[in-house]
């Protein structure tokens, strides 16, 4: 049978002991990090979430009680009583080293097996071992400062924009399914046969009505649900800090926004972060950078080629400028040492990745030039370029070249990317925070052969460009913005539509029959004839933002219970089949798939 805490209470977290609690009385609980038995003399590392307190047994100690700290074993759970005294040998790498509790009374708890991995942060186990036994793996100090820091920034943002005049008002978790944008995740009725829920997206409707029904400022930390691939920054299930303010532009949702970030890196982090932020047009972050989340911790920007093209010959150069295309460059300065031909031929894969045909290139060295492509054209066009890229001896030019601008941007702005990586450009602790504005409203959707909503079909077009709705959507413009921090989106935002009338001139844009739009968003139409507000907000994602605060590369190592690559967990084993009682009662009927040869 096992202890129990009857008689005993804990006094004191087992990281909170320090030299002040010198000749008191202390109770500690927790989890054996480790115990060491040298006979008479037994010490037993106590671990919680707070730190590691040391408990000391002696020769002066009760035999029984000494005996028993013996038996103890790694995460068995304890609790121990004892008067604190000075450590005879100070452990100066741990917060509690100064002192240890010398035990009179030992309570086990517990016992535990032996775990599948040792609970350490330097653990070399993979990541489905750790996830498969993630309750394990969340004991690790690791672990639990970040889910720490995830509450640190979550009240931070309660306090501040509780300061700002902001109420918190949940929005429904079951709500109306308006697919337009990632696939919705269903949830069948049960007294309402065939129909369905959808799990929210974002509470971006609600909100919007909240505005309308004079709550003014609203914000909520929002569970979202979006059924798409996954990638290290994303999770079909993910919390937002949501909110919406009234009779605002996208100045005054800016300012409160960078009043935000400033509040909590200075909260959470102790870091002081400049404001206002810097500011970028769309336009500006696709020519500069390949990408409209530009990182601008580092240079090796794009450079256009494609003026200085205008009668090349060569036949890739030639055919992307008239399909209508660009070529375009990036000079990897003084790289020609650590990017051999074995490396530039796995970037032409890495390109590939992205629609790319191929990677054309000119590398430097201090001895040689070597050029996939220089030797097809003139000597003019090859200095034209040269000059251009201020190339020098030690530079590496890669140059991309298609008719289709956007596959140009994604593989060159990847690739800016990935070789900033590789070569270590990238300076650590740096917070670069800049808004990228002024996005195109729409864009073309190959798949289903019609525009489609750059952000969200309730994003309020740029004024100049309300009379091109109809007749040039692909010159749209919309009041929208992003917040980048280090190269990803954090969070994002638009002023919204306030009017019946230009919501539904959007949603014929967009291709919605009336009938569509009304079967789909009658609700929010008719509300905006009842008198809206002009408004707008943002959402920011909690889990990309704690993961870029703690230098993290992957969301699930801030997440308490993320899923992996195909959306499962792997400790539950969900997603799972379900008994047929249940699904007669949803009225669902199951079809059975065979699986593709």
């Amino acid at each position: 049978m096992m202890d129990t805490m009857q008689g005993l209470k804990r006094t004191k977290y087992c990281g909170e002991f320090t030299a002040e609690d010198i000749g008191r009385e202390a109770v500690a609980c927790g989890w054996v990090q480790r115990a060491r038995d040298k006979g008479m003399l037994v010490f037993i590392d106590l671990r919680d979430r707070t730190g590691i307190v040391q408990l000391a047994f002696d020769d002066r100690t009760d035999a029984e009680l000494r005996a028993k700290a013996q038996t103890v074993r790694s995460e068995f759970v304890l609790m121990a009583k004892g008067e604190v005294r000075r450590r005879e040998s100070v452990n100066p790498d741990l917060p509690t080293g100064e002192v240890e509790l010398y035990v009179s009374d030992l309570r086990i708890l517990a016992k535990a097996q032996t775990p599948p991995f040792e609970i350490t942060d330097k653990t070399n186990v993979k990541e489905e071992l750790r996830l498969k036994y993630r309750y394990l793996d969340l004991r690790r100090s690791e672990m639990q400062h970040a889910i720490l820091m995830r509450h640190k920034i979550v009240k931070a943002a309660h306090d501040y924009y509780d300061r700002n005049g902001f109420l918190e008002i949940e929005t429904p978790s079951l709500i109306k399914s308006t697919p337009e944008g990632a696939r919705d995740y269903l949830v069948p009725s049960r007294v309402h046969p065939g129909c369905f829920y959808a799990l929210p997206q974002s509470p971006q409707q609600y909100k919007q009505l909240l505005m309308l029904s004079g709550y003014d400022r609203y914000m909520q930390i929002a569970r979202c649900f979006r059924d798409e691939d996954l990638r290290a920054d994303r999770q079909p299930e993910f919390t937002q800090i949501d909110l919406e303010m009234s009779f605002v532009d996208e100045e005054d949702v800016m300012t409160v926004n960078e009043g935000f970030m400033a509040h909590v890196f200075k909260e959470v982090l102790g870091v002081e972060i400049p404001t206002p932020f810097l500011r970028m047009p769309y336009d500006e972050a696709m020519e500069r950078f390949g990408s409209d989340k530009p990182d601008t911790r580092f240079g090796m920007e794009l450079c256009d080629l494609s003026d200085l093209l205008g009668g090349c010959e060569f036949k890739v150069f030639k055919g992307a400028l008239e399909a209508g295309g660009s070529v375009r460059a990036l000079n990897v300065k003084g790289a020609a040492d650590h990017l051999s031909r074995k490396e530039i031929d796995k970037l032409v894969d890495f390109v590939k990745a992205y629609r790319a045909k191929g990677l054309a290139y000119t590398r430097l060295t201090a001895d040689a030039e070597t050029s996939s492509y220089e030797k097809f054209l003139t000597d003019a066009e090859k200095e034209a370029i040269r000059g251009r890229l201020g190339a020098e001896k030690g530079d590496v030019l890669l140059i991309v070249a298609d008719g289709n601008n956007q596959t140009v941007f994604d593989s060159l702005g990847a690739l800016r990317v990935e070789l900033a990586n590789r070569l270590g450009l990238i300076p650590e602790g740096k917070f670069n925070f800049l808004w990228v504005t002024d996005f195109p409203l729409f864009e073309y959707s190959e798949e289903e052969g019609r525009y489609v909503a750059k952000h969200h079909p309730f994003t309020h077009p740029a004024f100049e460009d309300l009379d091109k709705l109809e007749s040039d959507p692909g010159a749209c413009h919309a009041r929208a913005y992003d917040m980048v921090l280090n190269g990803c989106e954090v969070g994002g935002g638009s002023i919204r539509i306030n009017t019946p009338e230009l919501q539904e001139r959007m949603f014929e844009a967009l291709g919605f029959s009336e009938e569509s739009a009304r079967a789909k968003f009658g609700y929010l139409i008719d509300a905006f004839k009842y008198g809206a507000p002009p408004h707008g907000g943002m959402a920011y994602g909690l889990d990309r933002l704690v993961m870029l605060m703690l230098g993290k590369s992957s969301i699930r190592d801030v997440m308490a219970f993320p899923k992996v690559q195909n959306a499962s967990e792997l400790m539950t084993q969900c997603p799972a089949e379900v008994d047929e009682k249940s699904l007669r009662e949803l009225s669902i009927a199951v079809t059975a798939r065979e699986e593709a040869e």
